[in-house]
Order: C-alpha cells, then structure tokens, then sequence
C-alpha cells in the first residue's frame, strides 16, 4: 500500500472512532458518578432517528441536533429517575430503554414517512457536510499526486464535519472536567464514597443527575452524527451496537478520557478495515503465524489462570492450532504447491471475518486480556441517605 491509502484508511479510522467516542465519555461521565449505563445504544438510536427526521421537515441539520440531544436527554432523565430517585436496578433501567428505542424509532419512522422504517434522503442544510480548510486539495487525483504532509493536511486533517472537530475537542474538555475542576473532584468522589461527599454538603442525587444528563448530550451528538453526517438518513438498528462496544471501550481504557480515546481509535481501525478492504489478500505463511502467536498466548495467559480458564484458554489455543493446520493442509493442496512451497500462497480473507473483527476485539476486552480494569467502587449501587 502507499502512503495515500495508509492516509484514507486514517481518515476512515476518525470517521469511524467519533460515534464510539461520544458514547464512550457519555458512560465515562455517567459511571464515574456511580450510574452504569447500559442504555447508551438505545439513546444514541434515538437521537439518530429524531435529528434525521427535524432536519428533513426542517432543512437545518442544527435543528435534527438540537431534537437528537433532546429526546437522547429524556431518555437519560427515565434512566435517571429509575435509578437514582426510585434507586431500581441500573442493568435493568438501560436495558429497558435499549428495547424501547429499538421498537419505537422503527414503528415512529414507518408512521411519519411510510419508507420501511426510514426517514427520507438528506441533503443540502439539512445534513452535516464535510469542512474543507484553507489550501486544502479538493481531488482524489490531486491529493494522490501531492506530497505526504499535504495528503495527511488535505485528507486526514480537512474534509471532516463539524461535529468531528466538536467529538475532539470533547476529549480534552472532559479530561478538565473530571481532574482539574471541582465539579469533576465531586464527581468521581460521588462514584467512589457517595456517604463521605453526602456528609459534607453536596447532594448526591444532583451531582448523579448532572452526569446523566451529560451522558445524554453526548449520546445525542454521537446518533446525530450517525443520521445526519456518516449517513444522510435513517435505517434500522444503524447505531450496530456502537453503544455496546463504547462500554468496551470504556473497559478498556480503565475510565480514563486520554485513553478512551486511543481505544475508540482501535475500534474504528477495525470498522475502517471493514470499510476500505473488501478483499484482502494475506500469504499463507502469516496467516499461520499469527493463528500460532494467539495459540501460544492464549496458552501463556491461561497457565497464570484458574483451572476454569486453562480450560477455556486451551481448548481456544487448540482451536487455533487446528486453523493454522487446517489454512496449511488448503495451501499445500493448492495445485502445484508442494508442502512447504504452499507456504507462498495468498489467501483471500472472508469479508465476513473482517467485518467481526471489531465484535472480536470486544470479546477479548471483555474476557480481561487488558488487565484488571476496577470501575468506580460505588457504580452501580443506588445510594440511601442515612438519617
């Protein structure tokens, strides 16, 4: 590949990341205050359905924002009320408003416009276009033909919406939030000790309320984005669990904005993979290696485990093993390719597997390969004032 394509499939790594992003710092902020939010799937469907139906019945892309925020932050407020004020079960609550939005922006969509479940085609102000920076280059061409500082400027720097530029700024912003304000000390105080921030004068439900309502917001920006600037409509389930592989995410990154990122950016390489290359063609002698690498650490993270996961992590190296075999056997019968010499082969990779491979990445953030991520110790208990 040249150094244009490394630049695109950057610039696609971006586009990907933002909507994972916003989600992310949303259960960041909302789970630092001791509020697990599962929900953040369903808030970001809604706001994507309702920013790309204002926006087309009003021409203005701001306005589809405005509404996206809107019922993303109703629906963060039900979350709150049955978490925080009748204290119910926080799983429970985001789960419930996951099925909600899932159901409602489909029969809502059909009613309204009679496409399917879909809204209508954006176009003009109505949807978000893309920012082109002075100087930047305009062509495919002629971004192939500049040098490598003006390719990165033109294609990976310029060319992004708004809310783009916005979901960055949103990484700094809620690192001084949450370490260099009081607002942000009382924050993350309430989602590890809420009795001790009780006793001394702040009020617990108001600080867990202002962080879902941030949630909310940012949930909002992030299905806006979906509906009105990746796309120029709405379509069925389209957030594709982005809201679960932003808790991934969050896993990931230990709580923490700076790294939040560099996890959201993991996972839109691998969406953006998925969007370039189609068919992707890999010698046969890597495709072996790398399936005995995964075996051999699976084995070596397994032996430190309990008897349970040396099952799992064995029978997992096994099954690796037998693919790297199995991948062997296919490339030596290829015809004319003797048994090491099939070793030179190319083979095509599924489009499928390619496409699971940031569902993938989530399985082995959740099975604990990262570390022994500890989130807030007061997450997910409703909190009793004591009299």
């Amino acid at each position: 590949m040249d150094f244009y394509t490394f630049v695109t499939l950057a610039d696609a790594t971006i586009r990907n990341a933002m909507p994972l992003l916003l989600a992310c710092l949303a259960g960041l902020f909302s789970e630092r205050a001791g509020i697990f939010d599962i929900g953040l799937e369903g808030k970001m469907l809604a706001a994507a359905f309702l920013a790309a139906a204002v926006a087309f019945v009003t021409g203005s892309a701001w306005i589809g924002l405005l509404a996206g925020i809107g019922i993303s932050v109703f629906l963060s407020l039900i979350h709150g009320l049955a978490s925080i004020t009748f204290r119910g079960n926080q799983l429970i609550s985001g789960v419930a408003i996951n099925f909600l939005a899932a159901g409602l922006t489909v029969v809502v969509a059909e009613g309204w416009f009679a496409q399917g479940g879909r809204t209508p085609s954006l176009s003009g102000a109505a949807r978000f276009e893309g920012i082109d920076l002075p100087g930047a280059l305009g062509t495919v061409r002629e971004k192939i033909q500049a040098s490598p500082l003006m390719q990165i400027y033109s294609e990976f720097i310029s060319g992004h919406s708004i809310l783009v530029y916005i979901g960055l700024l949103t990484v700094p912003l809620t690192w001084w939030v949450l370490f260099r304000t009081r607002f942000g000390l009382r924050l993350r105080a309430v989602g590890e000790n809420p009795a001790s921030v009780d006793t001394a004068g702040v009020s617990v439900v108001r600080m867990r309320y202002s962080a879902v309502i941030i949630a909310g917001v940012l949930c909002g920006i992030a299905g806006a984005y979906l509906s009105t600037a990746v796309q120029a409509n709405f379509t069925k389930d389209m957030t594709a669990n982005r809201g679960f592989i932003a808790l991934a995410a969050l896993i990931f990154a230990k709580w923490r904005p700076w790294q939040a990122l560099g996890a959201c950016l993991l996972f839109g390489l691998f969406f953006a993979i998925d969007t370039r290359f189609q068919n992707i063609q890999v010698g046969a002698v890597w495709i072996i290696a790398a399936l005995l690498v995964a075996a051999a650490g699976l084995i070596h993270y397994g032996l430190r485990r309990e008897i349970v996961d040396k099952l799992v992590m064995g029978g997992l190296a096994a099954v690796f093993a037998v693919l790297a075999l199995l991948v062997w056997g296919n490339a030596a019968g290829a015809e004319g390719a003797g048994l090491f010499g099939g070793l030179t082969e190319t083979i095509k990779i599924p489009s499928q597997l390619i496409q699971s491979l940031p569902y993938v990445l989530v399985v082995v953030v959740l099975a604990g390969f990262v570390g022994k991520a500890i989130p807030p110790r007061a997450g997910g208990q409703p909190y009793v004032k004591e009299r």
